[in-house]
């Protein structure tokens, strides 16, 4: 069973609380291959009425058609939402207008009462590895919050300022503490928001696949250059051995496994999201009436 809490995530959630009274807006990140099961449910509670707007990152890696769909679910309940590509610098203007247009009566009541323009005043926050530094960095057109893949690299909030329009404050990601649904944790898992360290990954390379199979079937074929056929014939494990010999390491089903999840995180087997609203909105409803 996957459950991760790291001491420095309660810290997190504390700070976060601390500073969400000095800011005008939420900058809600999520990740577009897994915009369900990358949102933190407590980030809603924590927010209350504070005006937010969900922005989907990791858009280059995620299936368009997917992002699209999902959008279209926010538009529908009336959440503002935007996919961006940080890592070119995508959409950074995008943010700043929709976020003038989240807040334009905020500051029209401002104005009103003769009080001086100032820059909107934004929080951003996430799970780990949702891609956090990386947007911090494009708004601050250099290498401030430190980056890496791995979840838990960004530690110190900081104000980062985007012209005279935006000051952002960046603060590390919250995870919640337990999965009730597992699949939620495999996810996370198969994209990089838990450190590989606390998993078992030849199970996570298996959950992939198998997903990979039923949406994207070819894939895996086109990738690993597997027989006609093979794909959808062999049992998962059998599959995953299959790559791993083919990939040159023999029996070792482990680092076949590993090798499968990096090329899926960096988008080698092609666009890919890991859930669909219409799925996953239905079987919300089907656990409810459980």
């Amino acid at each position: 069973m996957i459950q991760w809490y790291p001491g420095h995530m309660a810290k997190a959630k504390r700070q976060f609380l601390e500073k969400l009274k000095m800011v005008d807006v939420v900058y809600e990140l999520i990740d577009a291959r897994i915009p369900y099961s990358s949102k933190n449910p407590d980030i809603i509670d924590m927010i209350g009425d504070k005006p937010h707007v969900v922005i989907l990152m990791k858009g280059d890696l995620a299936d368009p058609s997917q992002t699209n769909a999902w959008l279209k679910h926010y538009k529908s309940k009336g959440i503002p939402a935007i996919s961006i590509n940080a890592k070119k610098g995508q959409g950074l203007k995008e943010i700043l207008k929709l976020t003038k247009t989240v807040l334009k009566s905020f500051f029209e009541k401002r104005e009103e009462k003769g009080m001086k323009p100032r820059a909107i005043r934004a929080v951003c926050v996430g799970i780990p590895n949702v891609g956090k530094s990386t947007l911090i960095n494009r708004f601050a057109r250099k290498n401030i919050a430190q980056t890496g893949n791995k979840p838990g690299v960004t530690k110190a909030q900081q104000w980062i300022k985007y012209g005279k329009e935006l000051e952002l404050l960046d603060t590390p990601g919250i995870l919640w503490p337990k999965f009730e649904d597992q699949s939620v944790g495999k996810k996370l898992a198969v994209t990089g928001a838990i450190k590989d360290t606390l998993l078992h990954l030849d199970d996570i390379a298996l959950y992939a696949m198998n997903y990979l199979r039923e949406h994207y079937a070819g894939a895996i074929t086109a990738r690993y250059k597997l027989k006609e056929d093979l794909e959808q014939e062999l049992e998962l494990p059998d599959l995953l051995l299959e790559i791993t010999k083919i990939r040159g390491f023999r029996d070792d089903y482990e680092r076949g496994a590993e090798m499968i999840i990096h090329e899926l995180r960096n988008g080698q087997l092609g666009r890919i999201t890991l859930e669909r609203p219409d799925e996953v909105y239905r079987e919300e409803t089907n656990n409810q009436r459980d």
